[in-house]
Formats: C-alpha cells, sequence, structure tokens
C-alpha cells in the first residue's frame, strides 16, 4: 500500500514541477523578449529626441520701422511769401491816359478852345488814371492772393498724402513681420505637438513593456511557488503514509528516496 500511495504521490509531483518549469520557461521568455521591447523603444526615444527641433524665437527677425518716417518739413514752404504790388498794369493804363489827355489837348488848341476847359480836362484825366490804377492793382493783388491761396491747399494735400503714405508703409511693415512671426510660431508649435504625440505613443510601449516585464516576473514566481507545492505535497503524502519510515517500508522499497529525480537536470537546485 505504501508503494501506492508513494507513485500516486510521485506522480502528483512531477506533475506540478514539470508543469512549474513549462510555466517559468514561458514566464522567462516572456520577460526576455519585454525587455528587449523595453530597450529598443528606449534606444528609439533617444534617437527621436536628438534630432528634435530646436527651440525658437518667432519675432527674431523683427526689426525697427522707425526709418521708414521720414521729415517732410522741407517740402513746406510760404506761399504768401513773394507776393508783391502789381505796377506794370497800372503803369500801362496810366501811359493810355496820357496819350489821350495828349490828343485831346491837341484838338483844344487846334480848335481854340479856353485854358480853362483844358484844366478841367486834365484834372479829370487825373482822377481817371488814379482810379484805373488802383482797380487794376486790387485785381492783380486778388489774384496773386488766390494763387497763394491755392498753392497752400495744394501744399496740405501733398503733405497729407504722403502722411499717409508713411502711415500704411509702417503699418503694412508692422503687419508683414508680425504675421511672419506668428507663422514661424504657429509652424513651431504644430511640429512640437506632433513630436510630443509621438514620444507619448512611445513612452506608451515602454510602459507596456514594464508591465510585461512585472507580469513575467509574477508568473516565475507562481511557477516557482507551484514547482515548491508538488514536492512539499509529495513529502507531506509520503511521511503520512509512513512510507520514509524505514521500519515501515516494504522489503522492496527503496529507503533512500531522492525528489530530485522528478526535475529536469538543469532546474535542480546547485546543492541537489
Amino acid at each position: 500500500m505504501a508503494g501506492v500511495v508513494v507513485i500516486a504521490a510521485g506522480i502528483g509531483a512531477t506533475v506540478s514541477i514539470v508543469g512549474g518549469i513549462m510555466q517559468r520557461r514561458r514566464a522567462e521568455e516572456a520577460r526576455g523578449d519585454a525587455e528587449r521591447e523595453q530597450k529598443r523603444i528606449n534606444r528609439e526615444i533617444e534617437i527621436f529626441e536628438s534630432k528634435r527641433q530646436d527651440v525658437i524665437n518667432p519675432y527674431s527677425g523683427v526689426t525697427s520701422l522707425a526709418d521708414m518716417a521720414t521729415d517732410l518739413s522741407g517740402n513746406l514752404s510760404n506761399p504768401f511769401a513773394s507776393l508783391g504790388v502789381a505796377t506794370s498794369a497800372a503803369e500801362i493804363q496810366m501811359e493810355q491816359t496820357d496819350i489821350a489827355l495828349a490828343n485831346t489837348l491837341d484838338v483844344l488848341q487846334a480848335t481854340g478852345a479856353s485854358a480853362g476847359g483844358a484844366t478841367a480836362l486834365a484834372q479829370a484825366a487825373k482822377r481817371s488814371k488814379k482810379e484805373v490804377s488802383a482797380n487794376i492793382q486790387m485785381q492783380e493783388a486778388k489774384n496773386e492772393q488766390l494763387a497763394a491761396q491755392g498753392e497752400a491747399r495744394l501744399q496740405q494735400q501733398y503733405m497729407a498724402e504722403q502722411a499717409r503714405l508713411q502711415r500704411i508703409q509702417i503699418s503694412e511693415g508692422g503687419r508683414v513681420q508680425s504675421a511672419q512671426a506668428q507663422g514661424k510660431a504657429f509652424q513651431y508649435n504644430a511640429q512640437e505637438s506632433r513630436d510630443l504625440a509621438t514620444l507619448d505613443r512611445m513612452q506608451a510601449g515602454v510602459d507596456q513593456a514594464n508591465v510585461n516585464i512585472a507580469n513575467a516576473n509574477s508568473a516565475e514566481q507562481g511557477a516557482i511557488g507551484s514547482m515548491i507545492g508538488g514536492a512539499t505535497n509529495m513529502g507531506s503524502a509520503l511521511l503520512q503514509s509512513g512510507a520514509l519510515n524505514s521500519n515501515n517500508a516494504p522489503d522492496d522499497y527503496p529507503t533512500n528516496f531522492n525528489f530530485n529525480q522528478f526535475i529536469p537536470l538543469d532546474e535542480r537546485p546547485k546543492n541537489g
């Protein structure tokens, strides 16, 4: 009866031990695969990070536009500074009056008219000359004033247009520089988002490899526990049956029973 117990215990222990050995080998293979995958991804992360774009200053190319604002005061002038007194027209008119007066006096002398009539005629001609001269001077002065006012308005419009063009140039230059800086910032941020997403995926692979390593370690510990449990159960069965007692053992039962015979050579303890 003791022999049957020993055989049964040996079969159960063998099943547990062999199963534990196979489980341990699978766990070691799984751990090795996970460790290699972890190292591979870490190398890829190092290579990827070494090639990432440098941090940039998108406003590094912005320059001052102050030199575009120029002094327009050199274009200013006083159109009223050259106003003169109109005399040429008055002189012409007076010459015409003198000629007419001389002709009239010639007629009077020829007809024998009195001197009083000639004097009155001369006085009338003098007054006429003054009135004509004043009228002509007033008209010419008015014309010059209107011309000066028109020139002043033209200069104001010219200066206003020049200032408007300067404002447009400065504003447009600033807008272009700002747009270029914003474009650089957008491009950098877009690439940075892609790089971070790639790194997140790589890190997820590393995290999964760490989980696989932990699971493999746990499975290996379970396999070792199964092997130890099989051997322990066999020993307990033998003790309970008294098969290990040399006094109760049958003549054909070996008293020098060795548990290691159920364990493969590469899995046996070093001191076994």
